[in-house]
């Protein structure tokens, strides 16, 4: 257990260090039938929103582009951060953006062989905590305005 909880303040400027440092986000996705699926993507973060690309056939890829919708989680359980999603298909990234991602995440999906989809998910609610005690408080954004 850590030593203090920290304020609503503190867990946003640790979210948002962790979107502005991590490479990897873990998506939640599920069929327009309801059926979940969940799968790590390396990410790149604007300051508002989250680009994804993954493989245009898979699961996630299709789920996303169907229903619009994800859950995203970053960190290891015991300081986690979810983020609900709004997500729009992006029909072909500006090249600053894709070199952007591909510096970031050391993968770059234009020059793979497969077909790829680029996704843009905007954050609708951000919730981060590290233990029960900081449970309270844990919304950091709310219909896609900051809180904390």
């Amino acid at each position: 257990m850590c030593a203090d909880p920290r304020s609503p303040i503190w867990r946003r400027r640790d979210t948002e260090r962790r979107l502005a440092h991590d490479v990897d986000v873990w998506v939640s996705s599920a069929s327009p039938d309801g059926t979940p699926y969940l799968v790590p993507l390396s990410f790149d973060w604007d300051g508002t929103a989250v680009l994804l690309a993954t493989l245009a056939d898979s699961p996630t890829g299709r789920n996303l582009a169907a229903t619009g919708r994800a859950r995203l989680g970053l960190g290891p359980t015991r300081d986690v951060t979810m983020i609900d999603a709004d997500v729009e298909m992006v029909g072909a990234v500006p090249p600053q953006e894709g070199d952007r991602f591909a510096a970031r995440t050391g993968f770059d999906p234009r020059t793979e062989p497969a077909r790829y989809r680029w996704f843009r998910a905007t954050p609708t609610r951000v919730q981060a905590w590290r233990e029960a005690d900081e449970l309270p408080g844990r919304d950091l954004m709310r219909a896609g305005h900051w809180v904390a």
